[in-house]
């Protein structure tokens, strides 16, 4: 590997800082955790417990918690560029805190709902702190790897802690003891965060400096939503793409606990196929990240999202413990592709002094995806069924590979270089044109 770019004690590259990043991977696995307690027990829990009926109201929870992040993913990247990163990480901490505790005590629904829309803003800001640092760390050359590494930690977390919970609430219940396991992350996360993690502004402002078009005068946030969201050819067909993974993952979330009781299945049996998509799609980040370094981003994109709406296909079709882990098993390949791959796109094609904004961008497009999905599924469960419902996903998330092989252009190649201003894209070549 070539030497890292220095200036003084500012290093950029994963070993000049792999103590720094190690522990943020670690962090981000404790972040995962925190969603991966709700996974199999809560869709249970709203029917079970709290006696809704209605899909739709069921997944209610799904879509404070999608709204909450997406707007908190937003958020933490102005507030990153303009405070720091650190602050942010510990904010999202501590707004975690009472998380398991509202999800133990909650005497009606409403305090779920409330318990997600804490955990969506405590998902916002400390998942998009983590990928920003990272970010920041190991310079171009290996981000794919570096979010390929983050992304496997956090969704092995979810993995993991999706199938302890079911079954922890297969021998006990499911409540209290499931949710203990989320008191002991938020405490680890915080306390590690405070404790140990550094500041990581000044490496994107080391690597700004010596971006194609050196420092540049920091764009408003409405140039770079514009920017991201529309104009930009690679970062809006990435919004559309991210949009279209956390859809599907929305739906899954939801409905696959249900889908899985209705065909008869136990709490544990359901745990153990709503834990396997996510820890396929957590190990296979460890591949894809990386391979994304190598081959290029687009194709990834595009062909993981084939691969989910196939999968999603066969898990709607089947009726055997087999076929339906098979699906989560390809669900998570596919995911796998697209996830991690996404962001070192918008990664390499925002300009680093105003990167962190344009991944909260990104990050609040892919995570409207959990509204959409829990709205979307939720109505065609309710008027046609679960089966309707999966199969719907299905082919919007065809659509979505469509988008991305139409309007993205690959952004990992030597020509790519850092976007200039948004607000000069109408004067100042915005990026390469699409092959």
């Amino acid at each position: 590997m070539a030497s890292a770019p220095r200036i003084g004690a500012v290093r950029l590259g994963l070993s000049a800082n792999l103590p720094q990043f190690s522990l943020l991977v670690g962090v981000n696995a404790l972040v995962g955790g925190m969603i991966g307690q709700e996974r199999t027990v809560l869709p249970l829990l709203a029917t079970k417990v709290f006696g809704l009926t209605a899909v739709t109201a069921a997944l209610t929870f799904i879509v404070a918690f999608g709204l909450t992040k997406a707007i908190s993913n937003f958020l933490a990247g102005t507030l990153s560029d303009r405070f720091g990163r650190k602050p942010v990480l510990l904010g999202g901490w501590l707004i975690g805190l009472p998380v398991p505790l509202l999800l133990i005590w909650a005497p009606t629904w409403g305090w779920v709902i409330l318990a997600n829309v804490l955990l969506g803003v405590n998902q916002g800001l400390t998942w998009s702190t983590t990928v920003n640092m990272k970010i920041d760390l190991v310079g171009p050359a290996r981000r794919g790897l570096a979010m390929g590494l983050n992304e496997a930690a956090g969704y092995g977390g979810v993995a993991v802690t999706a199938y302890l919970t079911g079954f922890i609430a297969q021998h006990s219940g499911l409540r209290p003891q499931p949710f203990f396991l989320g008191l002991a992350y938020a405490g680890a996360g915080l306390g590690l965060s405070a404790l140990f993690v550094r500041e990581t502004e000044g490496h994107a402002r080391f690597e700004g400096a010596g971006a194609a078009h050196g420092p540049i005068p920091v764009p408003t946030m409405r140039e770079i939503f514009v920017h991201t969201s529309f104009r930009e050819p690679a970062l809006s067909a990435s919004c559309a793409a991210g949009l279209t993974n956390n859809l599907n993952d929305g739906m899954a979330w939801g409905l696959f606990p249900l889908f899985f009781a209705a065909h008869g299945l136990s709490v544990g049996a359901i745990g153990v196929l709503v834990a396997l998509y996510p820890l396929v799609w957590a190990g296979g980040q460890l591949v894809t990240g990386a391979l994304s370094d190598q081959v290029g981003r687009k194709w990834l994109i595009a062909g993981g999202l084939c691969v989910q709406a196939l999968s999603l296909a066969v898990i709607a079709m089947g009726h055997t413990f087999g076929i339906w882990a098979l699906g989560a098993i390809g669900l998570g390949v596919g995911t796998a592709m697209a996830y991690p791959t996404l962001l070192a796109a918008v990664g390499d094609v925002a300009h680093p002094e105003w990167r962190a904004s344009a991944v909260g961008v990104y990050r609040l497009w892919r995570d409207a995806g959990f509204v959409v999905g829990a709205l979307l599924s939720g109505a065609v469960a309710d008027l046609f069924g679960l089966v309707a419902a999966i199969l719907t996903v299905a082919v919007v998330t065809a659509a979505g590979a469509g988008i991305v092989a139409v309007r993205m252009y690959e952004t990992h190649r030597p020509a790519v270089k850092s976007q200039p201003v948004p607000g000069a894209a109408r004067t100042v070549a915005s990026g390469p044109e699409p092959r």
